[in-house]
């Protein structure tokens, strides 16, 4: 993925499903959130576990159909062998991009979202990306 790839999702994305979403604020996934929605974006946690309470001050849901509204990326903070189910949940809910974190690789859920039309970010983080090509607002 090239930087003026990246950046353009950067600058188009305002909703985010962020799965893997946690509580515990040592947690990548909590400090990545906190980080977006300080950035602007809207960022809905998904998380089962924490379903029907708030982090960050969001309402977090079970799974990503029960988003009760559009949603534009999905950045996913779960094990690789989670993100081919991820991905075919974010392809049914018409999400336009799927972003897997910085160690998150499954080349089957990249193929597959590609393969819907979505745009694929692997291996990256957006807490990264943003301050690396001057998006910061």
């Amino acid at each position: 993925m090239k930087d003026h790839d990246i950046e353009l999702v950067l600058k188009t994305v305002k909703t985010i499903a962020l799965v893997g979403a946690s509580h515990k604020t040592t947690r990548p996934s909590y400090g990545v959130m906190a980080y977006l929605l300080g950035q602007g974006y809207q960022v809905i946690p998904v998380n089962p576990t924490l379903s029907g309470q708030e982090l960050l001050g969001q309402p977090v849901y079970a799974s990503l159909d029960e988003i009760p509204q559009p949603v534009d990326m999905v950045d996913v903070f779960r094990q690789s062998e989670a993100a081919y189910e991820i991905a075919k949940e974010a392809i049914a809910i018409r999400a336009n991009v799927l972003w897997l974190q910085i160690g998150v690789i499954n080349e089957q859920a990249a193929i597959l979202a590609q393969d819907a039309g979505m745009t694929v970010i692997m291996d990256r983080c957006p807490k990264i990306e943003i301050p690396r090509l001057g998006l910061e607002k």
